[in-house]
């Protein structure tokens, strides 16, 4: 009800604007409430295409002049998505970043192709529960249902072309958000369907599983950005490698650091065989060695001869750039090392530093955010019950992105302890020196020293500085 309402309104809003120029500039304004910057960002790719100021009233506008056609993002941090334009576009947005997805509507001209494209991506989310209920099926039948919910997909796509007449270039975007999402599906489905069946193996699949790879390209310079092709290139240089590596390479049925390392040179060998475009080329290289060194996290020497080799492929400086980073950070979380004197917020507004809570304690860091609220309740139900089973540690909260508002009512809601609760003063700060790339992490230290600072709150037991099963259940 509320996206309709707001369709109605922008609808009018739409047919009130003014467009600038019926040639080749483009008009793209909006309202954001709630806003979380002072600026929309516009994106072609990875390139700044313009910035736009907030005015008083929490709106912004560009007037662009022949900008490149096709599917752009623009950035509100920290969130961000697509918009697709063509030359002589008109559109306006509102949304509210209390639920920036949800409540985003796109209005004028465009409109639809930019809706359809924001509620295939709100549905591939949506239906992802129901996805995964359909791994445990075999093959065919899995493959029936997700055709099935593509075919419905690309009807409504058809139905939309018959209604309002779309270009071909916007048609062949809101098609590829459905076929690449779909195939995603079929990527992933031999490990998620091992995992849920209990099989020890992958399933043996045959050949027409996967008919759908012959008439598909992997190096599409327009796509490159676009995450539904990006994540699909990516799954399926995952399945081949494995696929490959389990064949012929006497992978073990349970991932050891050197398996990690072998199927991880393999994916770099076959992503430089097969991808020609730089761009996506740069990306899937950066991707590999960003999912090396974040699941093994350790300093050796043959992290050393891993690296090597992505900066002898990679033409990216900036990339090679971020890797070298990302390894000094996690040679800085080594155990043994001093945790970073990172300074957080407390509930009365005070500025104190993880250090001090850590000292003379065995403390247990663990993470979350305001947006995720189903993993704040699961990882509270967990943490209290490890507080009876190993009450010798402190459990240590730290919010790492949400507005005090809204931090301190969700705190209110829940029967905790706020003395052991914090708010981070600069995301990316404390994100890039403790390195989160998941909210699942936890951070151990015995005064100011850390044990493990790549723990999982929910499948590792830290306590006694290895990784084990946490018992609690």
């Amino acid at each position: 009800m509320e996206r309709a309402l707001l369709y109605l309104t922008f609808c009018f809003l739409a047919s009130c604007a003014h467009k600038p120029d019926t040639g080749n500039t483009v008009y793209f304004a909006g309202e954001i409430v709630n806003p979380t910057s002072d600026y929309v960002v516009l994106y072609k790719n990875d390139v700044v295409v313009d910035s736009a100021k907030l005015d008083t009233s929490n709106r912004f506008s560009f007037s662009l002049e022949n900008i490149e056609e096709g599917l752009h993002h623009f950035d509100h941090t920290p969130e961000l998505q697509y918009v697709y334009l063509e030359k002589g576009d008109s559109l306006i947005i509102r949304l509210n970043t209390l639920a920036f997805d949800e409540s985003l509507v796109f209005s004028g001209s465009n409109e639809e192709v930019n809706n359809f494209l924001l509620e295939m991506f709100l549905n591939y989310e949506d239906e992802e529960q129901l996805v995964y209920s359909y791994y445990a099926l075999d093959p065919e039948k899995f493959s029936g249902k997700i055709d099935s919910l593509r075919l419905q997909k690309l009807e409504e796509l058809n139905t939309l072309n018959i209604d309002k007449t779309i270009s071909k270039g916007a048609f062949d975007m809101a098609k590829a958000s459905i076929d690449y999402n779909s195939y995603i599906y079929k990527e992933k489905y031999p490990f998620i369907h091992k995992k849920k069946s209990g099989e020890e193996t992958i399933h043996r699949l045959d050949s027409s599983f996967y008919d759908y790879r012959k008439n598909l390209n992997i190096n599409l310079k327009e796509l490159t950005y676009f995450r539904p092709y990006y994540n699909y290139v990516n799954n399926r240089f995952g399945n081949l490698s494995y696929m490959v590596c389990a064949q012929n390479c006497g992978m073990e049925k349970k991932m050891s650091s050197k398996d990690h390392l072998h199927l991880n040179q393999h994916k770099m060998h076959l992503i430089d065989s097969l991808v020609k475009e730089e761009y996506l080329r740069n990306n899937l290289f950066r991707n590999v060695a960003m999912d090396y060194l974040l699941k093994v996290h350790e300093v050796n020497n043959e992290c050393n001869q891993f690296i090597d080799k992505f900066k002898e492929l990679s033409e990216n400086e900036a990339h090679i750039a971020e890797i070298n980073h990302l390894y000094n950070g996690i040679k800085a979380l080594q155990p043994k090392e001093s945790i970073p004197d990172l300074a957080i917020l407390s509930v009365e507004g005070d500025t104190v530093h993880m250090k001090d809570i850590s000292k003379n304690n065995h403390t247990v860091f663990y993470f979350w955010t305001g947006d995720q609220k189903r993993h704040f309740r699961n990882v509270l139900r967990h943490v209290k019950k490890l507080e009876k089973q190993h009450p010798e540690y402190l459990y240590v909260g730290i919010n790492l992105r949400t507005s005090e508002d809204k931090w301190l009512s969700m705190l209110n809601e829940q029967a905790i302890d706020k003395k052991l609760q914090y708010r981070s003063f600069d995301f990316g700060e404390i994100q890039e020196s403790l390195i989160i790339n998941n909210l699942s992490k936890c951070v151990i230290t015995k005064d100011t020293v850390i044990v493990d600072a790549f723990a999982n709150v929910f499948t590792r037991n830290p306590f006694v500085g290895q990784q084990k099963t946490l018992t609690a259940k």
